[in-house]
């Protein structure tokens, strides 16, 4: 009898292992950066953000077996939250298309929300800097929102980012600075320290 395959299948089998405990303990421990990146990634929604990262991680999970450790746990798993937000993306555009339809044919379910009580000053302006802030981030290609999101909101680096993005560092470099110019043109009136001319 060969006993290298009943050795192989018990090697197979404590790797498998190993994997799941490490994706658990990377899950514990980057749940909150992940989430934070998807809020990033699909335009300031935090229960959005919520909703990718529990089903990248469900993916993620799913995929788990396949998974062939060419880059790191921690990479694949933010390649996988990208392209989690980049779906959700595609599917809000599609049904914002739909709801102009809709109120082209007057649906009834197409109500007004009630509009909030009044906020003070601060959080008001707050709450206005930050919806500027992730609009013009929706306005950016998604090469250049994903790269500036893990590089500048993340705190990769731009090797780390073009492992995940699966891009070359000069591609990741043009991304960011093309985000950056663009970023600062829509938003240089809330830089505090910028003097009109």
């Amino acid at each position: 009898m060969d006993r290298t395959l009943p050795m192989a299948a018990a090697a197979a089998q404590t790797r498998a292992e190993d994997r799941e405990s490490r994706f658990q303990k990377l899950v514990e421990d980057e749940r909150e950066r992940i989430v934070s990146m998807a809020y990033h990634l699909v335009g300031g929604d935090r229960e959005a953000a919520k909703d990718v990262a529990q089903e990248a991680f469900l993916k993620a999970y799913q995929a788990l077996p396949g998974f062939r450790e060419e880059a790191s746990l921690r990479t694949w798993l933010i390649r996988i939250v990208i392209n989690q937000a980049s779906r959700y993306r595609r599917s809000q555009a599609l049904r914002s298309r739909l709801g102009i339809f809709q109120s082209w044919f007057g649906s009834k379910d197409n109500m007004e929300p009630a509009a909030p009580g009044p906020l003070p000053d601060r959080l008001a302006q707050e709450s206005a800097s930050r919806a500027r802030i992730a609009a013009a981030l929706d306005k950016l290609s998604s090469g250049q929102r994903s790269a500036f999101a893990l590089v500048h909101l993340e705190g990769l680096t731009v090797e780390e980012s073009a492992a995940v993005l699966k891009k070359s560092p000069g591609t990741v470099k043009s991304h960011l600075h093309r985000a950056l110019i663009q970023l600062r043109r829509d938003l240089a009136d809330l830089d505090p320290g910028r003097k009109d001319e």
